[in-house]
């Protein structure tokens, strides 16, 4: 392949015409070139103060229904994004069906629980811990500590089915 051929299908693919530069540029997506979005799961948080917390994305725009974002790294197998949750935040239990969900604590102590078929566990995470969740298992976590909680979430999708919530739980019905 030449500098300004492109084999076609993937999102990693050089553009034609793009220089290797201008390609590896593309590839990149830095911190402060990037905002907290409030709004992505604000549904949630007009609900019930304790469900508020940020997404700020990296690859992919992740699983909280956000249509697009023009900067981000296109998604070919994973989404990747930074979570914030303020003291006391929770990220409700939720459902992937199609895709393993990675937290991986950068900063705080985080609470995830699970349950899949009336079994529950759950357990503590800090810094630089990490836990993988398999698809078809509801999750959900909680910022058990007295400092904002920053969490990296991966989700083995490009783009996820768009989570669900038990039935049960009251946001089950809250239309987004």
């Amino acid at each position: 392949m030449d500098d300004v051929t492109r084999t076609k299908g993937h999102s990693w693919d050089r553009p034609n015409g793009a220089s290797f530069e201008k390609w590896m540029n593309s590839r990149v997506a830095r911190v402060a070139e990037r905002s907290y979005d409030w709004n992505a799961l604000k549904f949630q948080a007009d609900y019930d103060p304790k469900y508020r917390r940020a997404q700020k994305r990296f690859i992919g725009t992740g699983g909280t229904g956000v249509a697009t974002d023009s900067n981000v790294i296109p998604a070919e197998n994973f989404t990747l994004s930074n979570m914030i949750l303020p003291p006391g935040a929770e990220g409700p239990m939720h459902l992937h069906v199609d895709a393993e969900e990675v937290f991986f604590v950068l900063r705080g102590k985080v609470k995830v629980m699970t349950e899949k078929d009336g079994e529950k566990w759950e357990a503590v995470l800090g810094e630089r811990d990490c836990v993988s969740i398999p698809p078809g298992v509801y999750r959900g976590e909680i910022n058990v500590g007295e400092e904002e909680a920053v969490m990296m979430v991966m989700i083995g999708s490009p783009k996820p089915v768009t989570p669900t919530y038990p039935p049960e739980h009251p946001l089950a019905k809250v239309k987004r």
